[in-house]
């Protein structure tokens, strides 16, 4: 259940298209580079390489140098954006914006989203072989294109159910966002941010509170741990398996988390560590060994522990789920669930 962010540069492929034609030059007006890219929500160095690399550019320029995009430039660019925001190939996405921009671009973007083969290029976001809705996600949070964001997250969840949309298409997308911006300095932090808050959006929208006629489990992180979006995932899953549940969030205090234990009398509890300096054995021992109930029938609560800080740290008696699958596993077969998918 080890999970963190991404991002991935504007010019997110490899794959080099055709050269761009020669245009003739024309006095007509049009948008400047930088007002399309305002409109758009890209870079204008997104606007030159799809230019330079696909062939998507004005069909005439200003004093035969400066960039003037006239309405059918637009048009084309904007069927560009949704086809890669769907999850498209650049290369492929420019082919299908310059033959059918006319056309409806949400059908264009979904067949052809939908026909486009898996590729192991992202050019810069070091994403590897994922699903294409992740590349479209990744694409759209590299634009800031927030409205496209929620709908790729809203598309993946159901489509493939919350817990493949985890980990096939938000997971690894985070991971990249996260890597980008750890190897970048404090560049990309805003799209990390930006695809945190409307994953974290997905997953309580989706997020059905369930009445408490059995035991549930409590989910927190750890005292000084801040990342919650796992635990997300899983609360929003053991919800729609039907199973309650405590969410309690980031950086919980030991008091606070031992006081809640022993009110609630939880199944199960849930202990979430990203980082190796966060987790706490000590506190996973003593949160395990807490007991309630009358004498002669006093209950503990399992203790799984979620996320890469835990490696290494082995503690007795608990478990460390491999993923959200597996802890959704665990957790449904205690509550005698069938888990079916």
């Amino acid at each position: 259940m080890d999970d963190k962010p991404v991002r991935t540069g504007p010019d997110l492929d490899l794959d080099a298209g055709p050269p761009p034609s020669a245009r003739p030059a024309s006095a007509d007006a049009g948008l400047t580079t930088g007002a399309l890219a305002r409109r758009l929500g890209v870079s204008p160095t997104t606007l030159r390489s799809w230019d330079r690399r696909y062939g998507i550019g004005p069909a005439a320029r200003a004093d035969g140098r400066h960039r003037r995009w006239a309405p059918d430039d637009v048009a084309v660019l904007e069927a560009m954006c949704r086809l890669t925001a769907s999850g498209v190939p650049p290369a492929e996405a420019a082919r299908a914006a310059r033959d059918r921009a006319h056309a409806n671009a949400p059908a264009v973007a979904s067949s052809v989203a939908r026909s486009a083969p898996r590729s192991r290029a992202a050019g810069a976001l070091p994403l590897g072989d994922v699903r294409q809705e992740c590349r479209g996600l990744a694409r759209a949070a590299v634009r800031l294109d927030a409205p496209a964001v929620a709908r790729q997250l809203d598309r993946a969840i159901t489509e493939f159910g919350l817990t493949a949309a985890w980990q096939d298409v938000m997971a690894p997308a985070l991971h990249a966002v996260g890597r980008k911006w750890a190897s970048s300095g404090d560049r990309y932090v805003e799209v990390e941010h930006l695809l945190s808050w409307h994953v974290s959006t997905a997953l309580r929208h989706h997020t059905a509170p369930v009445g408490a006629s059995v035991a549930p489990v409590l989910l927190a992180c750890v005292p000084d741990e801040q990342h919650t979006l796992p635990l997300e995932a899983l609360n929003a899953s053991l919800a729609q398996s039907a199973i309650p549940t405590r969410m309690f969030g980031a950086a919980v205090p030991a008091d606070a988390l031992g006081a809640a234990v022993r009110r609630l009398g939880p199944a199960a509890v849930v202990l979430w560590a990203q980082a190796r300096a966060t987790a706490a054995p000590q506190l996973a021992r003593h949160i395990a060994a807490t007991a309630w109930g009358v004498r002669g029938a006093r209950a503990q609560p399992r203790v799984l522990l979620g996320g890469p800080g835990w490696s290494g740290r082995p503690t007795r008696g608990m478990v460390r789920p491999t993923g959200l699958a597996d802890a959704l596993t665990t957790l449904t077969t205690a509550y005698g669930i069938d888990q079916q998918g």
